[in-house]
Order: structure tokens, then sequence, then C-alpha cells
């Protein structure tokens, strides 16, 4: 089941498109505005099982959109589409901790995302992506091509290379979000950062970026916790950890089997 598509073909006409941020806006004043912006209205999405909402922001000086997730569901089992999970979690919180790990890693692929209270309720706010084109799904779809290839694969080895760290267990075509730009947006990461210390799917490892590859060898565990500290538990962290060694010597593995060419890329 699809969850989440943050376009504005699949809600109508009901809120206008995001307004494109201003030049230089910064991830920070992103930030900034997403935590003391005024909510104007909402809308319930169309698609997706946990409730969001599209939202339109102002602060005075600039409107933009955000969306709004407050799902917190933990259950011991639970019974999906992709079979039986044991200590399942659908957690908002998720978001800002996808979002942090994308900002120490210098992707650039996770939308600024907050967490705040809406009405009450501690939910993330999430930055919507900027003039939003088509996701992965309408483009598979329409068979639309990207105009570089080669640039697009390397996009998408990036998105596996972090889904695997993140231990993302949804994601779909609707929650892969591509720009005027064909830049790829990761959306939607409640449903990840799991405690298992093995990677789901080796064979998702196919290429990756030097830079990526660097800075998964050089996380510091000290700092990545203070930043997911608020968002993920002890166990969630020293899964992740576990994870980024298992991709990091599987790379290493690959290079000195395959040669550093047939590996590795730059593209970040």
């Amino acid at each position: 089941m699809l969850r989440n598509v943050w376009i504005a073909i699949s809600m109508g006409a009901a809120i206008a498109a995001a307004q494109p941020a201003p030049a230089r806006f910064s991830q920070q004043e992103m930030e900034k505005f997403l935590l003391e912006a005024k909510i104007l209205e909402k809308k319930e999405l169309s698609t997706g099982v946990t409730n969001s909402q599209r939202a339109v922001l102002d602060n005075g000086e600039f409107k933009h959109d955000a969306h709004i997730q407050t799902v917190s569901i933990a259950k011991s089992e639970f019974e999906g589409t992709r079979g039986k999970e044991i200590n399942f979690k659908d957690s908002y919180k998720f978001n800002m901790a996808a979002y942090e790990l994308d900002k120490i890693l210098g992707l650039h692929m996770v939308p600024p995302s907050v967490e705040r209270k809406v009405a009450g309720q501690s939910a993330a706010l999430t930055w919507w992506v900027d003039d939003t084109w088509m996701t992965e799904l309408q483009r598979v779809k329409g068979k639309t091509e990207p105009p570089d290839q080669a640039n697009w694969n390397k996009q998408m080895y990036i998105v596996r290379v972090f889904d695997q760290l993140i231990y993302n267990t949804d994601r779909n075509l609707g929650n892969l979000v591509i720009d005027k730009s064909w830049k790829i947006w990761m959306i939607d990461h409640t449903r990840a950062f799991r405690m298992q210390e093995g990677l789901q799917n080796k064979a998702n490892l196919v290429q990756c970026d030097r830079k990526l590859l660097a800075a998964l060898r050089g996380l510091n565990r000290d700092e990545l916790t203070g930043k997911l500290k608020p968002y993920l538990t002890a166990m969630e962290i020293k899964g992740l950890f576990a994870r980024r060694d298992a991709i990091v010597k599987f790379f290493d593995e690959a290079v000195r089997q395959k040669g550093e060419a047939a590996v590795l890329y730059d593209l970040l």
C-alpha cells in the first residue's frame, strides 16, 4: 500500500503548491521556519495510512507548505504486507532522525524535518519539497526517462545505501520525490531505524559515492548519538552503527575484488 505521496496532483487544488524557498535559504533557516511559522491551514492527505496532513505555514514574510506526521505506534508483533515484524514501530520521530543523519553524511537528499507541537500533539513538520515535479511512481508509470541516466543511477545508489543504513522497511516508489532539476528527495521514514544489526538486502548495494563511503567510515559515535538520541533508542543507534560497519566492510571488499573504478564514483 502506498503511503504519503507528497504531490499536489494527489490532493487536487485544495492547497496551492509549495512556494519555492527564497534564494540562499539555508537548512537552518528552513528549520527555524518550520519551528516558528504560524500554521494557517491543514488538509488530510488523500493517500497513506498514517493520517498525515499538508499544511500552509506563514512567518509573516513568507509562506511555504509542510508535511505533518504524528504517527506513534509500537507493537511487539505486526503483520503487514511484508510479513510479520517483531518490535514494530511506526514513528514520526524517525523523520527527524533521517534528516539529522542526512546532514551529518552531507547528502542533502532528505528535506528538513523538526519536532513541534501541533494542536497539542507532538509531530514531525517536514519541509515540502520545492519544485516538486513527480514521484518515482509517476515516473515509472509514465515511462519517463531521466535526461542523464548516469547521474540518475548515482543518485539511486545513494538512496539504496541510505536505506540499508537506516533499515528502511517502507521505501516505495511513492516516497521518492523528483524535483524539476531531476534531483531525488527521500521522504517519509516513519518505518525505518530498526534494531537489526544485519543488512536487509546486500544485493541493493551496487556502487557507492566516495564521499558518502568516507562519511560513513568517519561517523563519530558520540556526535551521532548526541544528534539522534532525542529520536532513537540506544538499541536503535546500536543497530545503526552495526549496519554502518557492514556497509563499509561490503564496499571495501567489493573494491578489493573488482577495483575502485567499478565500485566507487563521485557525485556528492
